[in-house]
């Protein structure tokens, strides 16, 4: 898979080569702005596909287990009406998940981001602001965000997280960049259910489901009633397959505090 990296060093190539062919042959400025857009295309697109890892490292599944095990992880809470209601399906159904909390929910409902840790439940760093133009930030706004979330779940929880999850999978240099400052883990997933768009159940707890398999890392969001819905029918699934939920930390075999 291509890399952020070696991305530019062959696009750098090309245009040195298309340089000094043009000094013997007509080379149209047309074929020069091919390459670029080129560049531009394949950058955008690994910036939005997570597991391409083309800026940010990404721990996407555990290929390698040899339990019959699963994480579920879910992004943007805490939220006081569905978080709740994940809560109380992952008890009934004896199952551990991971939480990747958005800063200012935490400050919002503390008391429920102390719930999903007292049920035995993993937490990690959503950015504070999940805000739609945070990949447009700068590398010290980044910085300064994710360690404002920490901030956070150090003072509700005395907890310094170490797992990151990319709002909207959304990765670039200055996301890179501010990862490494901050010494966090990003992590990634392998099925992806789209519970936040307006396909049906069925069709959401169908794309979790198919091919599932030990090892795989399922992203959902507890903030709606549907993901609700979806999760209890994917819970039932996995009690047919004799599979587990364990928090993300412990299938990858990684320290999820520091």
């Amino acid at each position: 898979m291509l890399r952020f990296k070696t991305t530019n060093l062959i696009f750098v190539g090309a245009f040195v080569l298309l340089l000094l062919a043009s000094f013997f042959f007509t080379v149209s400025l047309s074929v020069f702005l091919l390459l670029f857009v080129l560049w531009i295309i394949i950058t955008a697109f690994g910036s939005f596909q997570i597991q391409w890892n083309y800026h940010v490292k990404s721990l996407h599944s555990n290929i390698a287990i040899s339990k019959n095990e699963v994480a579920i992880t879910f992004d943007d809470g805490p939220n006081p009406e569905y978080t709740l209601r994940v809560l109380s399906l992952l008890k009934q159904y004896n199952a551990k998940a991971t939480f990747f909390c958005v800063g200012k929910n935490i400050a919002s409902h503390p008391e429920i981001f102390k719930q999903i840790l007292a049920e035995g439940h993993t937490v990690g760093n959503h950015t504070y602001s999940h805000s739609n133009g945070f990949g447009f930030f700068s590398t010290q706004k980044v910085i300064e965000d994710l360690q404002q979330t920490n901030a956070i779940a150090k003072k509700v929880a005395n907890l310094e997280l170490k797992l990151y999850r990319p709002a909207f999978g959304v990765t670039n240099p200055n996301i890179k960049k501010a990862l490494q400052v901050t010494k966090l883990q990003s992590i990634g997933w392998n099925k992806r259910s789209f519970d936040t768009t307006k396909l049906s159940e069925e069709k959401i707890v169908k794309r979790v489901t198919k091919d599932l398999k030990k090892g795989d890392i399922i992203l959902l969001h507890d903030s709606s009633e549907k993901t609700s819905k979806v999760l209890e029918q994917l819970l039932l699934f996995l009690q047919t397959k004799q599979m587990q939920s364990v928090p993300v930390d412990q299938l990858l075999a990684i320290e999820a505090y520091a």
